[in-house]
């Protein structure tokens, strides 16, 4: 369970001795995400997806999401011909889901990853960094991290930053809605960016122990 202020995600890892057919017989091994928001997770009740037939595009996006993100940090081929899913369930939504999934998630695969590699399926560790994500923007004219949702429901300019523990960028989420921002104000967001994905990546670690 990963919890950053009052946005709550539980976060499990399956492992499985498959993979998609696009990759069966190619030596490499696979990570994948599903994601869900249960009914009262927010506010107001929202209606469960299994009900209307049918996912989001929201959803659809997120969970395509944390899938890449995810495998931007695993090397494949030390991973093997097997398959982790990450399933992400939001519990309590406060803004960052998919941050939160995407952090959480990474500790969930690290857990699973140690698990095969005491039984000795893995020789070598496939985790090659942490992956983590925090959303920055500018609130009230202010750079602001970890937007909460009302923050994020009123920021000018508001974004997701996916980084590796090692600095690596991975996806960059930015968008201004009813202002525009300038080149100097994306740099502080990402170095702001920069700072809470290392001392999430400290605090992954430090859980995955």
């Amino acid at each position: 369970m990963i919890r950053m202020g009052d946005t709550h995600v539980l976060c499990t890892a399956s492992i499985e001795d498959r993979v998609p057919p696009f990759i069966k017989g190619s030596g490499l091994g696979w990570v994948t995400a599903e994601y869900g928001m249960l009914p009262r997770s927010t506010t107001t009740r929202m209606r469960r997806e299994s009900s209307a037939g049918k996912q989001q595009g929201r959803t659809i996006e997120i969970q395509r999401l944390i899938g890449r993100s995810l495998r931007a940090g695993v090397d494949r081929v030390a991973l093997g011909e097997r398959q982790i899913s990450i399933d992400c369930d939001v519990i309590q939504a406060d803004g960052g889901t998919r941050c939160a999934a995407i952090t959480g998630g990474w500790v969930a695969l690290r857990l699973a990853v140690n698990k095969l590699m005491k039984a000795g399926d893995v020789k070598t560790d496939p985790l090659v960094s942490p992956v983590a994500a925090v959303s920055c923007g500018i609130y009230a004219g202010q750079p602001v991290l970890d937007l909460d949702y009302p923050e994020d429901s009123e920021a000018g300019v508001d974004g997701n930053f996916i980084m590796r523990g090692d600095g690596q960028l991975i996806e960059v989420q930015m968008s201004a809605e009813g202002a525009t921002f300038s080149r100097d104000q994306m740099t502080e967001l990402l170095d702001l960016a920069n700072e809470g994905v290392q001392e999430l990546v400290a605090m992954q670690i430090k859980a995955a122990e």
